[in-house]
């Protein structure tokens, strides 16, 4: 049975929390307010585990709500989510209650603000994922830039000013080229030389069981005299988009607003100021759920609306569209390995910056798995979307516990921590092994996915992207040694105290997630395979999928 209006209940039920916080408690009532933003979002986290009726046998778009909204332009409230933006919003709002649990004794000024600025952060990034109008699309990609920036300001380092300033204009200069392209995609669905080539199967496959929702959209749009901002139908239109100049215009507005967020080398300079500044909670949400964003914006619009600038590979003569983003992925994967590798050597290396660079190799690999733009490589590179958001949560969780407890990241100021915080250890090693890629652990197969869609489509790139990998699991294991092993030399840490209730509580739900998705991934492949298959059936008409009938161009040779 579907409950009406989950989606949206879901979407603002966390706003809904931040208002009552802000207008019905004061700033001395900590205690109150720390309890009741984690469990307003233990609430959000449950109620959003009803997604998971989503039914994999019908596939599609589910949970659709449809109204009438800004009828003068087309913009309509829609929502709906396939398998893919199902886990990504059942994994925003474990990462959510995870992140307001941990923030507990790190937070000491202004808890107020702080707990409703993440509970705002985490409707937008909700919205995001719901969205199936590309306007409402919008302005929740727009939004969720507000909370993260006053969360890296208000309450981070030394450098947070500067750091918030550049994540929040890095993001606007490609969200301001994303709005040029979705403008041009508006104008382009009242076209109606283009908008006739459309066949009803290209809908019916993109669409699902939201079929209904995007003709419906189409013709109040028609009768309305406006274009619609439906995403299914602009990615139907993408079928029926000539390549040229214009396509590859629109891919690169969309391409530069999400690679920013990704982030996608050479976009990333962002990243490792805003991480290293950032609130642990803050971490937690930009590197397990804010570069999804952009990694989704490829998977969601990226590919579908533009299929063949996403496939070229001969537009700029002797390269293509899509060696470019192949090109910039491989890059990515070995710059951010051996920038990480840099913070283990340095003798000063701050951990939070070896994660932070590790997550721009890691970001790489699910780039390089969606322009394989075969199954195995975009499967591989969704699910390595779950497998990062988990183990990169969990190491800046890890990171900031033992900040807490020594007021220093330098790995130079560790060594022997397993002697005094065991536990700790145990758990630190668990996600050490996740982020290696050691099988039975998440993102073992995720990157088995990734990096043989990618030998599939080209050799090449596999054994390229196989440097940064090899990397990971250099300065990985040379992090766990120098801060866990040996004797303890430093006599601050002496006396550590080992991992307590409450960070048990938060960090033994990744434990288990990593090993669920290593050990038994077909729960979680079985809601992402139908959409990921229409991706591939978009850019490449002809794949030809095991056991499907061979069509009439593929028999002819074509």
């Amino acid at each position: 049975m579907k409950i009406p209006y989950l989606l949206s209940i879901i979407t603002w039920l966390p706003a809904v929390g931040g208002i009552i916080i802000i207008a019905l408690m004061k700033k001395d009532q900590s205690s109150l307010i720390k309890r009741f933003a984690t469990g307003w979002f233990a609430l959000v986290f449950l109620i959003s585990l009803l997604l998971f009726s989503y039914d994999r046998t019908l596939g599609g778009m589910q949970f659709l709500e449809d109204y009438r909204w800004i009828p003068v332009i087309g913009a309509r409230y829609q929502m709906g989510v396939d398998g893919v933006s199902m886990l990504l919003i059942v994994l925003t709002t474990l990462l959510g209650l995870i992140s307001s649990l941990s923030s507990w004794n790190y937070i000491q000024k202004r808890e107020k603000e702080y707990y409703a600025l993440l509970l705002f952060l985490q409707t937008a990034v909700v919205g995001v994922f719901a969205s199936l109008d590309l306007f409402l699309f919008y302005l929740f990609f727009e939004v969720s830039l507000v909370p993260m920036y006053f969360l890296i300001g208000v309450w981070g380092g030394e450098r947070r000013l500067y750091a918030a300033i550049k994540f929040f204009l890095y993001t606007l200069v490609g969200s301001v080229l994303m709005l040029l392209g979705v403008l041009k995609m508006y104008f382009l669905t009242q076209d109606t030389a283009l908008t006739s080539q459309i066949t009803q199967g290209t809908i019916n496959m993109l669409a699902g069981p939201a079929r209904d929702m995007v003709d419906n959209s189409y013709q109040q749009a028609l009768l309305n005299g406006t274009g619609t901002f439906n995403i299914i139908y602009m990615q139907a239109l993408g079928s029926v988009l000539p390549m040229g100049t214009m396509q590859v215009l629109l891919f690169a507005a969309f391409a530069i607003g999400f690679a920013i967020k990704v982030p996608m080398f050479p976009f990333h300079t962002w990243l490792p100021d805003a991480h290293v500044e950032a609130p642990t909670a803050g971490s937690v949400i930009l590197a397990g759920i804010l570069l999804k964003l952009g990694t989704y914006g490829f998977f969601r619009f990226n590919l579908p609306m533009f299929p063949k600038a996403s496939g070229d590979q001969a537009y700029f003569g002797g390269f293509g569209v899509r060696t470019v983003m192949i090109t910039l992925a491989i890059i990515g994967i070995i710059y951010g390995a051996l920038a990480a590798m840099y913070f283990v050597v340095k003798r000063d290396g701050d951990i939070k910056k070896l994660v932070a660079y590790s997550s721009v190799s890691s970001m790489g690999v699910v780039m390089l798995g969606l322009f394989a733009l075969n199954p195995n490589g975009i499967n591989g590179g969704v699910l390595h979307m779950i497998s990062h958001g988990i183990y990169s949560g969990a190491l800046f969780l890890l990171v900031g516990i033992i900040y807490e407890r020594r007021h220093t990241r330098n790995v130079a100021e560790f060594g022997g921590l397993s002697h005094v915080m065991p536990g700790y250890a145990a758990v630190f090693l668990a996600m050490v092994m996740t982020a290696i890629g050691l099988p039975l652990l998440a993102v073992f197969i995720s990157e088995f996915l990734a990096m043989r869609g990618a030998f599939e489509a080209n050799p090449r790139w596999a054994a390229w992207a196989a440097i940064g990998i090899i990397l990971n699991a250099g300065y990985m294991l040379l992090l766990y040694q120098r801060m866990f092993f040996g004797n303890i030399e430093n006599p601050k840490n002496e006396k550590l105290s080992d991992l307590s209730g409450r960070e048990w509580s938060y960090m033994v739900p990744l434990v288990v997630l990593s090993l669920w998705v290593g050990m038994y991934p077909k729960t979680f492949l079985d809601y992402i395979i139908r959409p990921v298959n229409s991706v591939v059936q978009q850019v490449q008409p002809l794949y030809p999928f095991p056991g499907a009938r061979p069509t009439e161009s593929q028999r002819a040779g074509k």
